[in-house]
This record gives C-alpha cells, sequence and structure tokens, in this order.
C-alpha cells in the first residue's frame, strides 16, 4: 500500500469525522509508532511534519484495542509500541472573563484544550499522567511537558483528607498524579 492515496484526504485544520467511516479492513500497513512518538514506514522513519501529522489526523482506536488509519474507503491498522501521540508542549491562554484554560500540542502539532472532554488520566503504571484525546486516542505527556506543568501546579486537599497535584483548567481539576495522605508528604528539614 503507498501512502500517497491516504494523504489525499483533506488536509487542512477541520477535524476529519473518522466516526462516521466505516470501511472494511483492508489489511495491514508496515506503520510503527514507537514509544518515544516516532513513526516509522517499512523500517523508515516518517520525518516531514506535513506526512506525519496527515497520518495522525486519520488515526483512531477501536473497540478491539487495535490503532487503525481510516479514510471513507479504506482502514489500515498500524502497530503501536506505547502510545501513538506525545504532549510535547503545554502553555496557559488566558481569556477575559472565562476561566484560564492549558493548551496541550502533540509531536504531530495537533493541539488539544484541558476541559471536560479532553482531560488527564492518571494511568496506575506510570507516575505520569495521559491525556484524552478523540477518537478513542490518548497521548502520554513528554516528562519535560509533565515537569513543566508540575511547577505551575496547584496542590488542594480533597474530601478525604488527600492532598493532590494538578491545574484548573476549562473550568474542571486535572490531576497531575495520585492523590497523597498527610503521611506520604515528604517536608525538606528547616
Amino acid at each position: 500500500m503507498s501512502l500517497e492515496r491516504l494523504l489525499t484526504v483533506q488536509m487542512d485544520d477541520q477535524p476529519l469525522p473518522l466516526e462516521c467511516w466505516h470501511p472494511a479492513l483492508s489489511g495491514d500497513l508496515d506503520i510503527l509508532a514507537d514509544r518515544h512518538g516516532s513513526w516509522w514506514h517499512e523500517g523508515t522513519r516518517v520525518e516531514h511534519p506535513r506526512v506525519l501529522r496527515a497520518l495522525s489526523r486519520l488515526l483512531r482506536r477501536e473497540a478491539d484495542g487495535h490503532y487503525y488509519l481510516v479514510t471513507p474507503v479504506e482502514k489500515w491498522r498500524i502497530r503501536v509500541e506505547d502510545y501513538p501521540l506525545i504532549i510535547v508542549d503545554a502553555h496557559r491562554h488566558e481569556t477575559t472573563g472565562e476561566d484560564a484554560c492549558w493548551v496541550l500540542t502533540t509531536q504531530t502539532g495537533e493541539h488539544a484544550t484541558l476541559n471536560d472532554d479532553c482531560h488527564l488520566v492518571v494511568d496506575e503504571n506510570t507516575d505520569i499522567p495521559l491525556v484524552n484525546l478523540r477518537h478513542g486516542l490518548s497521548a502520554r505527556l513528554s516528562r519535560q511537558c509533565w515537569y513543566h506543568l508540575v511547577e505551575q501546579a496547584e496542590c488542594v486537599e480533597d474530601d478525604k483528607g488527600r492532598f493532590c497535584m494538578g491545574l484548573y483548567s476549562g473550568g474542571h481539576w486535572h490531576a497531575l498524579g495520585a492523590a497523597m495522605d498527610s503521611d506520604d508528604i515528604v517536608t525538606p528539614p528547616s
């Protein structure tokens, strides 16, 4: 399968209606998204930003746990080692009369605003949260981005007396890690 046909789908920034496209499985495509956020096609790293962005816009994860590149007429299964998208940047967007929002950016240039629909999820297997995105996809925060958010975080006490670090965005609380009991918090000696 040539990537050229996949890359002919609309390439402006309008969301693609992947949830409306239900073609039959065309097969497996030799594309791998590795754990570092790099994408590989037939053993060659996908370097061109436009190609990487186009591929990522066609991606969805289905109920079977597999990842697919989908167009109105084709559906190709690809391999993903960890998460196909990595959050590499975060900045706080101030708006007049509304709550501030955190805008996240993936390695493919996709932007997502932390709010009720797009939120951080604390994963049991790692200390760094995931971000729920579109079409069943999640992205892992890069360590550098996570450190940046932790530097901006607030510490709040929940109704069970546990403390949690996180931030408000889009009118919602987004935890940056698991809640801790006060006994678990280590304070530096004076």
